[in-house]
């Protein structure tokens, strides 16, 4: 008889679907009209009701399934009976059919760390450029990014009425990556893709030192490593201290998967254990190809004005 599949392919499977149904709950939030919108730190660090139901659709859907995995959301939210409505209980099959990497075939539920950031892009939702949200589930295990999905769902939205509306995006180091073209950036062009939303002079003054041929300015860390897979962009930099773990652990696992880096402004890895702290104070640097190129150019300054 067939084998069971491994823990990380079920997780991988469920977290697959879990992401459909939270790309649901921020569409149909969205089509309600009421936002129901909160200021967290500022104007720029917002909260809506999507954000809400969406990490307690994730995190108690995936709970109730790896009772032991440890699971880190973005947001702090009341402990409290989630509705039914919001319990995904299904998984991908065809993500189950794939034989696991043989190093991570042992891991066990208490050794994964999954961070949850149920809609990245917040601000950009809430002004209606659709495109820039993502559902990102990141999945480490020895501190280490190794499996992540990211969903968009308003993927395809300016299609017209009869498109489909979403996509998933999900990737295991050692299997690849999939639900997306891998495409390489123009050789020799230096395509720069930033912070929409949270620029400073620090920011303005490391992208100037890449001397690039053309910057993007969007929202959201799952849309900017989008970027980087589909060859729309040939480095994201961000050399300031807002993103988090479960900002770049999807993002990460997928990009890595596929042969590129991500790391902080000063070149050292991003760490996924359950103690560590969730902001990446040092920044973003990644890359799908040439990382060293982009790496050695970042002047002196700026890292030093990024502590770790």
């Amino acid at each position: 008889s067939m084998a069971s599949p491994a823990l990380l392919m079920r997780v991988v499977a469920s977290a697959y679907s879990v992401a459909e149904k939270a790309a649901t709950i921020v569409r149909n939030v969205m089509s309600a009209g009421d936002l129901g919108i909160v200021e967290k730190a500022g104007p720029n660090d917002l909260q809506t009701k999507a954000d809400r139901l969406v990490q307690m659709s994730i995190c108690a859907s995936l709970a109730r399934k790896f009772p032991k995995v440890t699971i880190i959301g973005e947001e702090e939210l009341p402990n409290g009976d989630v509705s039914e409505e919001l319990i995904e209980d299904g998984h991908c099959e065809e993500i189950l059919k794939k034989p696991c990497p043989t190093q991570y075939t042992g891991i066990k539920e208490e050794e994964l760390v999954i961070w949850v950031d149920p809609l990245d892009g917040t601000k950009e939702y809430t002004e209606g450029l659709l495109d820039h949200v993502t559902v990102l589930i990141g999945i480490a295990y020895g501190g280490k990014a190794i499996a992540g999905v990211i969903n968009q769902p308003y993927y395809n939205y300016e299609a017209g009425a009869n498109a489909v509306l979403g996509r998933t995006i999900w990737g295991v180091l050692g299997m690849g990556a999939f639900g997306f073209q891998l495409t390489e950036a123009p050789a020799g062009k230096h395509i720069v893709v930033t912070t929409r939303s949270h620029s400073s002079a620090l920011v303005n003054e490391c992208i100037t030192a890449l001397n690039p041929d053309h910057v993007i300015r969007v929202g959201g860390a799952g849309n900017k490593i989008i970027q980087l897979i589909e060859g729309k962009a040939s480095a994201y930099v961000f050399a300031s201290p807002g993103c988090k773990k479960w900002d770049t652990c999807a993002p990460e696992a997928i990009l890595h998967a596929v042969g590129g880096k991500i790391t902080d402004i000063r070149g050292n890895p991003f760490q996924y254990n359950k103690e560590v702290k969730h902001m990446n104070s040092a920044g973003v640097l990644a890359t799908l190809r040439n990382y060293d190129y982009y790496a050695s150019r970042i002047p002196n300054n700026v890292k030093e004005s990024l502590v770790p």
